[in-house]
C-alpha cells in the first residue's frame, strides 16, 4: 500500500516546505526522490537546498550529477529512481505513472496557481481509482500549519 499526500502551499512557498519534508523523510531513515517539472526547476532547487538554511545541512544531488544511486535526496526530472528512494516528491504538477514501488508520494501544489490546483484535483482522482492507496490532503491554515482536510 502506498500512502499518497497532497500538500496545498498557500502560505509558504515549496522552498521553504521541501527542505523540511525532506528533513523529516531523513529522519525516518527514508531515501528521498523529488521529481520536477523542468531541468532548469530541478537546478534551482539544488542550488535552494545548499543554502536554504545555515543550521542544518541537507545532503542531496541531481539526476545530472555522478552517481546518483549515492544520493539520499535525489532531484530528477525523469521517473527513474536510481537511488532507491522510498519516498517521491513531486512539484510543478507532474504525473507519476506508477505510486507502489514507494511507501509515500508526496504531491506538493501551488494553491495560487489555477493549473497547479487543477492538476491536484486530477491526481487525486487518479491515485483514488487505485486500490491501496491511502490518499491524506494537507492544506496550510491562516498560521501557515498543516491541517488535515481530508
Amino acid at each position: 500500500m502506498t500512502e499518497i499526500l497532497f500538500y496545498h502551499l498557500e502560505r509558504r512557498p515549496l522552498e521553504q516546505v521541501l527542505p523540511m519534508l525532506l528533513e523529516k523523510s531523513l529522519e525516518r531513515g527514508w531515501r528521498c526522490v523529488v521529481q520536477c517539472g523542468s531541468a532548469e526547476r530541478r537546478d534551482a532547487l539544488d542550488s535552494h537546498l545548499w543554502t536554504y538554511s545555515e543550521a542544518s545541512f541537507l545532503p542531496h544531488g541531481t539526476e545530472a550529477q555522478p552517481l546518483p544511486e549515492r544520493q539520499p535526496v535525489l532531484i530528477a526530472t525523469s521517473e527513474a529512481n536510481p537511488n532507491g528512494a522510498q519516498v517521491r516528491f513531486l512539484v510543478d504538477a507532474v504525473p507519476l505513472a506508477d505510486a507502489s514501488p514507494y511507501a509515500r508520494v508526496v504531491h506538493l501544489f501551488d494553491g495560487r496557481d489555477d493549473e497547479q490546483v487543477a492538476k491536484a484535483r486530477e491526481r487525486w482522482r487518479e491515485a483514488k481509482a487505485v486500490a491501496g492507496n491511502e490518499l491524506t490532503y494537507w492544506q496550510q491554515d491562516e498560521n501557515g500549519r498543516w491541517v488535515r482536510k481530508a
